[in-house]
């Protein structure tokens, strides 16, 4: 007898996602409050869902801390 599993997705078109390069550095944006409230969740330990329409706030806050983010699709 074989015994299949059903996985619940849901598809969502138009989201702004931060990759990072490893777990740490994301650990380092969460911990920093003003991105932190920027995030709408966490998919994996390296990619962070930013919520809708704060993408600038985002990259500003990025640049500030020193880091030169890639924009693809924007």
């Amino acid at each position: 007898m074989t015994v299949q599993a059903r996985l619940s997705a849901k598809l969502h078109r138009r989201v702004c996602l931060v990759l990072t390069e490893d777990a740490v550095l994301a650990e380092e944006l969460l911990a920093r409050k003003k991105l932190s409230q920027e995030v709408a969740g966490r998919l994996t330990d390296r990619v962070l869902l930013i919520r809708p329409g704060r993408i600038d706030a985002v990259l500003d806050e990025l640049r500030k801390m020193g880091h030169t983010p890639q924009v693809v699709g924007k």
